[in-house]
């Protein structure tokens, strides 16, 4: 299709409103956007663009199914037409009908709601439950602008060529685009290949706005941008970063002026950055005062520290470390060095005490039975225990520190180093737990090298490794990545040349620890198949009950 220019048009500038917002603070949300859109106009913006939902903040869930929601909505809508003035708004709300809930947009401009633009194709896969809540809708939404013929499309829709070729067939000079699109790792290349194919198929350029900030284990990078009619990137704003840019497009050629493009991270950076804003956000939309972390001297907990500091500051984050009789000097030191060079609260707990009154209360119980792990599962509930108090009497939240890798095979306690508030490493598989350790070292040191560098080991008895229980994490990590994330079977892991034994103890692990993951605490989704959301299993389940390990 030919693109149709209207020589007749002046020049429009059109902002981005790349803007955090918080679920639920329909009334807090309607402030902002408010006042973006006062910032907007003050910049000679003639329209400002915000996010999918941003009434709202996405993902609401079942907030939609409450009947006060839409009463709340119609009253910030109304009071966005009255306090918009100078420019035109594209807001993001769920709009109520007789025929039931729209994922819509709202054209705001001149004291009134002019047009709605409504969601056609609604996501039901991963982390998204759309249909649960919203119809769908087959009509197109074009408006006009001071000359121009603007077309609106809704996130998913942008994946389907039948919303943009509607628009393009009824005079849509440039597509905009509404978006609350989670971050995962590679989901920044999959969007612009995805928009410059709808580009290239009508001949139109298309602006890419999309939301920012955490929400539960989601996080939403930003990373908004621009495509030409040709698919060209001429625009494309920063991850993890509120931004307002201004985009003028003259009125022979619709192309943006002036451009300037944010480079791509690198993996290890982009990852981190999304863990400490996941961090940051929870915590503080929660209301916490800050976090506390059992800091044990290993590479997890290290980690976890230093992001929950980048996010939160040092002020607002305090370390325990809490030794027992199989605790090396080693992991002491390292702890204790790292806390002072991050200047956190810290304090050393040692748990021997309680742990030894907890194996007397039990003698008989445990009388002519063998010490195993039950021991190893009392030493972490006792460190649970100390993390919990001091969470309730100073108004902080426990941050656990356990990988993607234990949560899938169900290495870790329940009630013991589960214990928490938020899991900031819960999608992060041990191998990359080391790279981004070194990622983080490379931009000041503050994780100690030898704690890098050790065999990890959850020190609950005598010489212990992790590798005692599971395999090398280069092995264990590929494995998991095949049957969690490519939902591959054991033949198809085995063809791979991994070895079946190892292969089948693996699956089974993850088979049988399923109810663990579901008591364990949120945390933020980094990869596109996380436990939670993405991958729902069920527990009592015979689908795996007779695979052999041998």
């Amino acid at each position: 299709m030919t693109k149709q220019t209207n020589k007749s048009s002046s020049p429009l500038r059109i902002a981005i409103a790349q803007i955090n917002l918080l679920v639920g603070d329909i009334e807090g949300n309607t402030r902002r956007i408010l006042e973006w859109s006062q910032c907007a106009r003050d910049k000679k913006a003639d329209l400002v663009v915000f996010p999918e939902l941003a009434l709202t903040g996405y993902p609401p869930e079942d907030l939609l199914l409450r009947p006060g929601l839409y009463e709340r909505v119609d009253a910030a809508l109304q009071q966005l037409a009255a306090g918009i003035e100078g420019i035109t708004a594209l807001v993001g709300f769920p709009e109520k009908t007789s025929a039931g809930v729209y994922n819509a947009v709202a054209v705001i401009e001149n004291g009134a709601c002019t047009a709605v633009a409504r969601k056609h194709f609604l996501p039901n896969y991963l982390v998204f439950d759309e249909k649960r809540y919203f119809i769908s809708s087959a009509e197109a939404c074009v408006f006009r602008l001071k000359g121009h013929r603007l077309g609106i499309t809704i996130c998913e829709d942008i994946w389907y060529s039948e919303p943009v070729q509607q628009l393009a067939e009824q005079g849509a000079e440039l597509i905009v685009n509404l978006n609350a699109s989670p971050f995962h790792e590679q989901k920044i290349h999959q969007r612009e290949a995805v928009v410059r194919d709808r580009c290239r198929e009508v001949q139109l350029p298309v602006l890419y706005a999309n939301l920012v900030g955490g929400q539960d284990e989601l996080v939403f990078d930003g990373q908004s941008f621009i495509l030409d009619a040709k698919g060209e990137l001429t625009h494309r704003l920063p991850a993890f970063s509120e931004q307002l840019a201004i985009i003028e497009f003259d009125a022979a050629t619709l192309q943006p002026q002036q451009p300037e493009i944010t480079p791509l991270l690198a993996e290890e950076a982009i990852i981190y950055q999304a863990l400490v804003s996941g961090v940051r956000d929870y915590v503080s939309k929660n209301g916490f005062n800050g976090v506390v972390i059992g800091l044990s001297g290993g590479i997890d907990s290290a980690l976890t520290l230093s992001i929950a500091v980048d996010a939160l500051g040092a002020d607002r984050v305090e370390a325990v470390m809490m030794p027992s009789c199989y605790t090396l000097d080693m992991s002491v030191e390292d702890a204790t060095a790292q806390a002072e060079t991050l200047g956190v609260e810290f304090k050393i707990i040692p748990i021997e005490k309680p742990f030894n009154s907890f194996l007397e209360l039990l003698a008989d119980e445990f009388s002519g039975r063998p010490v195993d792990t039950t021991e190893e599962n009392i030493q972490a509930r006792c460190r649970g225990i100390l993390l919990m108090a001091i969470s309730n009497k100073k108004g902080k939240m426990v941050l656990t520190t356990g990988n993607k890798s234990e949560m899938a095979v169900g290495y870790a306690t329940l009630y013991g180093d589960m214990a928490g508030g938020y899991d900031v490493l819960k999608d992060v598989k041990k191998t990359l737990v080391f790279r981004l350790a070194k990622y983080r070292n490379s931009l000041s040191a503050n994780i100690p090298q030898r704690v890098i560098e050790r065999p990890p080991s959850a020190e609950l008895a005598p010489d212990q490794k992790d590798t005692d229980s599971l395999p090398e994490y280069e092995i264990l990590d590929e494995i998991l990545e095949r049957y969690v994330e490519q939902d591959q079977g054991l033949e198809d892991i085995v063809a791979a040349g991994f070895e079946r034994k190892v292969v089948a103890k693996v699956l089974r692990m993850v088979d049988i620890n399923e109810y663990k993951r579901r008591q364990a605490a949120p945390g933020v989704r980094i990869t596109a198949r996380a436990f939670g959301r993405d991958r729902r299993y069920p527990i009592t389940s015979g689908y795996g009950r007779y695979r052999k390990t041998d």
